[in-house]
């Protein structure tokens, strides 16, 4: 990825005498107005900036569609696939974040059709400035997204041109910037001492990360329909995507899982009421709204890894990528796909309608036996009377 310190930075125009406007940073001239800032146009073009402060205040409208215009109308519609199930909350939350960048950064007021190529190249400045190139390439793809849907939507007369440099980092500086960010995953030592040093429910939550792939939503969304400890299986629809998932439970998660099942508090209202894991006030680990996320499960793990002297940049996610790397090892990655809900796009998907349970369970034997080599097969689950839940 070019460095953007190293394009040449355009020097700020003179403010005319008595000119109204002030030229800001971002490249347009602009005013502040209640503790607010408003723009009105490119430094190139002072006298249309001026002439549309004056049709502004004058209460003269233009027949441009603006940013904040645009965003609305494209925010109200993806929010419309959310309502109907289509598309997940966290994604409209990662267009929102990124669109409320763009608008704060060219101004909500800035007709969208007048964007140059130029703009954006300070845009995608701005953003790499913050982001590294993984996150950088999601902001340059959602940024593109509004504007595509709004000259498909009859709302743009002409499709927008980004320019050359607007354009996602290379597959390269990805790859270079996933190595600098180190490893991603536990050894089985670090992973005994973390189950060593938990208590419930976070030991229970931390099994299912290794035993199933589970993440931090998967586990705070968790129902106990999806739960069957008497046969020892979990069967749980990938949130994120909606892809079935089916894992055999290794005995110490259940056993876990019943241990913690045991001292769960009350839900505070019936929309929790069949999650497996819930707060000490009696909410989900994880809640989402369209404007906030708060997750209890990330600090938690974050304070018991530092605990241990695991101060890198690993997280509960690092579960996930360690059940990933080791259940490769069984060489039946079909198998290791369908427990970690990962979509199968190949032709003989299309071809195969299930898979034994055999080759499941064998998969998370091999994870098992990686962590404890002393164990060659899984134990029969303990019975019991309260091993439904």
């Amino acid at each position: 990825m070019a460095n953007s310190t190293a394009q040449a930075k355009r020097t700020k125009p003179e403010r005319p005498e008595g000119f109204p406007l002030f030229p800001h940073a971002n490249g347009q001239w602009a005013r502040k107005k209640h503790g607010k800032f408003y723009y009105y146009g490119p430094w190139d073009d002072p006298e249309a900036a001026l002439k549309r402060l004056e049709d502004e205040e004058a209460g003269r409208s233009h027949d441009h569609l603006t940013l904040k215009e645009l965003f609305d109308r494209f925010l109200t519609a993806k929010h419309s696939r959310v309502v109907s199930g289509e598309l997940t909350l966290p994604t409209y939350r990662d267009y929102l974040t990124v669109l409320q960048h763009v608008a704060s950064f060219f101004g909500k007021h800035r007709p969208a059709d007048e964007l140059t190529a130029d703009d954006f190249r300070q845009l995608r400045d701005s953003f790499a400035r913050s982001h590294g190139p993984v996150r950088l390439q999601k902001d340059i793809v959602v940024t593109r997204m509004p504007f595509r849907w709004a000259y498909e939507s009859g709302l743009l007369e002409h499709s927008v041109r980004f320019g050359p440099d607007f354009k996602p980092p290379s597959r390269r500086a990805r790859l270079k910037a996933t190595r600098a960010y180190g490893r991603k995953d536990f050894s089985a030592k670090e992973i005994k001492a973390i189950l060593a040093a938990a208590s419930q429910p976070l030991r229970a939550m931390i099994l299912l990360g290794i035993n199933a792939g589970l993440g931090q939503s998967d586990i705070a969304n968790l129902q106990r329909r999806h739960v069957d400890l008497q046969a020892g299986w979990l069967e749980y629809p990938r949130p994120k995507t909606e892809i079935e998932r089916r894992c055999p439970l290794w005995p110490e998660t259940v056993a876990a899982l019943q241990e913690s099942l045991q001292t769960r508090p009350k839900p505070k209202g019936d929309a929790d009421a069949d999650c497996v894991f819930l707060t000490s006030h009696g909410r989900r680990y994880l809640r989402m709204t369209e404007k906030s996320r708060t997750d209890t499960i990330t600090p938690s793990f974050r304070r018991l890894l530092n605990s241990l002297g695991i101060k890198d940049r690993r997280n509960f996610y690092s579960l996930r990528h360690t059940f990933e790397t080791q259940a490769g090892e069984s060489r039946d990655q079909v198998a290791v796909d369908l427990i970690m809900g990962h979509a199968d796009h190949s032709m003989a998907a299309n071809y195969r309608h299930r898979i034994s349970d055999d080759r499941l369970r064998d998969v998370v034997a091999v994870v098992r036996t990686w962590l404890w080599p002393d164990t060659r097969k899984p134990a029969t689950p303990p019975e019991g009377d309260d091993q439904n839940m």
